[in-house]
């Protein structure tokens, strides 16, 4: 579930769901449970205002753990992950929130108050070093060949995930190539996702 996290003087005050891409759902105390999310930043002089972008979670052992539970009671149990995430971070008692483990990547800063940075993999590395957890095998590539090499790599090691992805994006780092490339009006044209086939598994019937 995407959400935008903002800090004001290096100190967390609002959290909110993307929604319609203007009004969003505030999910602030919800978020706050979540234990990878920096609720103050690790910097002396933080910047005034920081807006970022990230991407709420449901690991497999929490997952499973929360369906084990829910089996135990004899409530519904849920369909995948996705759907357990996005269920936790609204629900209106944030000690349920807490319970279900939920976890964050950050994978973009949105707005700011006196940062620059040339370019996305700079924004990321000064986010990193404020606390923020970010997706661990992004790689900064050239050349078409090495993209679609390491598209390939992630497609075969995300089986070994702690997490279910379903795709691999790609995007221009270059933040001035990025207005020059521009956006439509409702995606950029500087980033492409590239899908992975759906997982297949054997079951017993």
């Amino acid at each position: 579930l995407s959400v935008s996290l903002e800090y004001r003087n290096g100190v967390f005050v609002r959290g909110s769901t993307r929604g319609d891409g203007i009004v969003g759902e505030d999910v602030t105390e919800n978020l706050k449970t979540i234990h990878s999310l920096p609720l103050s930043l690790k910097t002396p002089a933080p910047p005034a205002f920081l807006e970022v972008r990230g991407e709420v979670y449901m690991g497999h052992d929490a997952f499973a753990a929360l369906n084990r539970r829910r089996e135990e009671n004899e409530e519904s149990l849920f369909a995948n992950p996705r759907n357990a995430a996005a269920g936790s971070l609204r629900q209106l008692d944030s000690r349920i929130a807490a319970k279900r483990r939920l976890d964050l990547f950050v994978f973009n800063i949105q707005a700011s108050e006196g940062l620059r940075f040339s370019s996305h993999s700079e924004g990321l590395d000064y986010l990193e070093a404020m606390g923020f957890p970010t997706v661990p095998f992004r790689k900064r590539l050239s050349g078409t060949d090495d993209i679609l090499a390491h598209i390939q790599k992630i497609g075969d090691e995300r089986i070994t995930l702690p997490y279910d992805i379903d795709g691999a994006v790609i995007k221009v780092d270059s933040l001035s190539a990025r207005s020059e490339i521009g956006e439509t009006s409702s995606t950029p044209k500087w980033a492409a996702a590239y899908k992975y086939p759906p997982e297949i598994r054997e079951t017993k019937l």
